[in-house]
């Protein structure tokens, strides 16, 4: 096994499938380990640093997102120089799997997470909910979960009718319930935004001594890509692998949101169904101070005339 560089490259970009796959297994193997779990899911491991971030992923977002075609476990590897171990599912997955339970346990057995002066396990949505049901395998650990669901089991989140189909697995077996596996964990952080009714149905249910709940409105389910478009992503994950995401500290590097088009597009959409005209035309003037954008001229234009007209808005 090499040592990893710090600017190691894995040329995955043009790869789909299996290719890929055999990719992934070649570079793990030369800086760490590969290990197929089942017929859908696979462990890399890359050996680094005295950290280790541990991230759930599925091969279809990774495509989606990644401009290397890459686990984004990759790009913590390359700015914090920690150790990553990705549990990658070949398709969409809640990572109910006995082969990974299996691992899981050997990786016990073997003292493997003892290894690690910290441990960060990583997630989003079913990412999420299997980073925060994992952890319990490294008590002490710490969780950054974006948009996690606590459970499909239909006897506890029957409200949830988004994933019908997938109630047919099992959550009431190991590592099943989320909320409960985080009890061992240093720290569990959650990211989702309020006005999601799911997403924030799922968060109510992670209330625990140990958990920060951290809120982004007008993200919906675009809240770690929109984290990583204004740069502040890996400041997040940072402070979560410290144990140092505070609300404070929190608020500071979400303050990037500020000029980030997405979000204020948002913001204006919002403020204007809710009627608050003068503080939806701020936003606006704040946006044209930089750049002309044409959504943000013909919505100020529209606002301008109602506050001068005093136009009732229903």
């Amino acid at each position: 096994m090499q040592d990893l560089p710090s600017d190691f490259e894995t040329n995955l970009e043009d790869l789909e499938g299996d290719e890929w796959f055999d990719a992934l297994d070649e570079f793990a193997e030369t800086y760490g380990t590969f290990e197929p779990l089942g017929n859908d899911h696979v462990a890399a491991f890359l050996d680094a640093g005295k950290k280790l971030v541990v991230t759930f992923e599925s091969f279809s977002d990774i495509e989606a997102h990644s401009e290397r075609n890459e686990p984004r476990g990759f790009d913590f590897v390359r700015a914090f120089g920690w150790s990553h171990l990705s549990i990658i599912s070949r398709n969409d997955s809640w990572f109910r799997d006995k082969s990974i339970y299996g691992y899981i346990d050997r990786l016990i057995d073997d003292g493997f997470f003892e290894d690690f002066d910290e441990v960060l396990f990583y997630g989003v949505h079913r990412g999420g909910y299997a980073a925060a049901a994992y952890s319990v395998a490294a008590p002490g650990a710490r969780v950054l979960a974006i948009r996690p669901v606590a459970t499909l089991d239909p006897q506890i989140a029957s409200w949830d009718r988004r994933y019908l189909t997938d109630r047919r697995l099992n959550f009431t077996d190991r590592f099943g319930y989320a909320p409960d596996m985080i009890e061992a964990a240093d720290h569990c952080y959650v990211l989702f935004d309020p006005r999601e009714d799911a997403d924030a149905m799922h968060t109510a249910l992670f209330t625990r001594r140990n958990t920060t709940k951290l809120r982004l409105r007008g993200f919906a389910d675009r809240i770690d890509i929109s984290l990583d478009d204004i740069k502040v992503l890996n400041q997040i994950v940072g402070h979560a692998m410290a144990g140092t995401l505070t609300q404070g500290i929190f608020s500071q590097v979400y303050r990037a949101r500020r000029h980030y088009i997405p979000y204020l597009r948002s913001l204006v959409m919002l403020l204007e169904s809710r009627g608050e005209i003068e503080r939806a035309s701020r936003v606006c003037r704040h946006v044209l101070q930089e750049r002309q954008r044409p959504f943000f001229v013909r919505k100020l234009a529209a606002f301008d005339e109602m506050l001068s007209t005093d136009e009732p808005v229903e």
